[in-house]
């Protein structure tokens, strides 16, 4: 590619949709396309209005050149898609959605287009190496999923959804005494970073977390730190482990029942094999339960290197959904 070529926006091909960047002004009619697509498709994460006030923040992926907005002739935006990425990754994340009304109409086919020409300017804006596309969906959505596979992606790596029921006894975990279990303060976000990118060097795909991307993650609109706890090493203050939770209060709505999550949970390499994931996952389970949730909950790779699809069977979690992470190198 030319310099020319890299600087130059991408284009939809699907002239029935006026299409165009994402601005501050959208984030109304925005949320409630993909609320309205949700309803239909019933996924167990969506974007809300918050999330996506936060993304419009963002200096590493900045909407204007990131995300697509599809503008029927009333006005209506119809589709939408964006690209996230980190400056050195080895992929892009791709996300987007399409009204139902407007489904099956080739719209999709298009965005895809779209999120596959505007990854291949990313990779040459930031490092010039090969480019990659990955996009997560649940196993449920099955037309997404064929047009994936029609398009030359392929399922790479497969995750479970786990519940956890709160009203089955919960189990006591008693860490030894050279640890203590905190919950987690503002004051220990920097160091609970630091030891995510070391909890997580081994994971796949995983990629270190820097300032801006922990920001929007401990200052998610879901959060909750009050139902999130840091293991330290008692004589030095070093995280050992930590458990990070979110709630979504408006999700009991639709699922018919009321959950705790817990985002991220990891322990150092150096502490592994103390009980410290056995001991944060306790810990959750009794905060969910105290706040009166129904179900604690969290989401596993499959083929997990330190072996905790074992763990959260042990610990009474099981498998209720399933999603994939499809990819396609360009």
């Amino acid at each position: 590619m030319t310099h020319n070529d890299v600087a130059a926006p991408c284009a939809v091909d699907y002239p029935a949709l006026q299409w165009r960047n994402a601005e501050t002004g959208d984030l109304d009619s925005w949320a409630a396309l993909i609320a309205r697509t949700a309803a239909v498709e019933k996924p167990v994460w969506f974007e809300h209005r918050a999330e996506l006030e936060q993304l419009m923040e963002s200096r590493n992926n900045p909407p204007g050149p990131n995300t697509v907005l599809g503008i029927d002739p009333g006005g209506v935006p119809r589709a939408y898609a964006r690209i996230s990425k980190n400056k050195d990754g080895e992929k892009a994340h791709g996300f987007g959605c399409v009204d139902p009304q407007w489904q099956r109409r080739g719209v999709g086919s298009a965005l895809l287009g779209w999120l596959e020409a505007r990854t291949r300017q990313r990779f040459a804006e930031d490092t010039g190496t090969a480019p990659k596309l990955r996009i997560f969906m649940e196993q449920k959505q099955q037309h997404q999923a064929a047009l994936l596979a029609r398009s030359g992606y392929h399922v790479v790596r497969y995750f479970n959804e786990m519940h956890r029921p709160l009203t089955e006894p919960l189990p006591q975990v008693v860490l030894d005494a050279s640890l203590e279990l905190v919950t987690m303060g503002p004051e220990m976000s920097e160091a609970v970073r630091l030891a995510h990118n070391q909890a997580f060097a081994d994971h796949w795909g995983s990629e270190p977390r820097d300032e801006e991307s922990w920001r929007f993650t401990v200052n998610d609109p879901l959060a909750r730190p009050d139902l999130s706890a840091v293991v330290l090493e008692a004589r030095t203050g070093d995280v050992a482990g930590y458990q990070l939770a979110s709630h979504d209060p408006e999700s009991a709505a639709t699922r018919g029942f009321s959950e705790g999550y817990t985002e991220l949970l990891g322990v150092r390499r150096e502490f592994r094999g103390r009980g410290i994931a056995q001991a944060l996952l306790a810990d959750a389970m009794r905060r969910f339960a105290d706040a009166g949730m129904d179900k604690a909950s969290l989401d596993v790779d499959s083929e997990n290197p330190t072996g905790a699809l074992a763990l959260y069977l042990k610990m009474g979690y099981h498998p209720v959904n399933q999603s994939m992470a499809w990819d396609k190198a360009l």
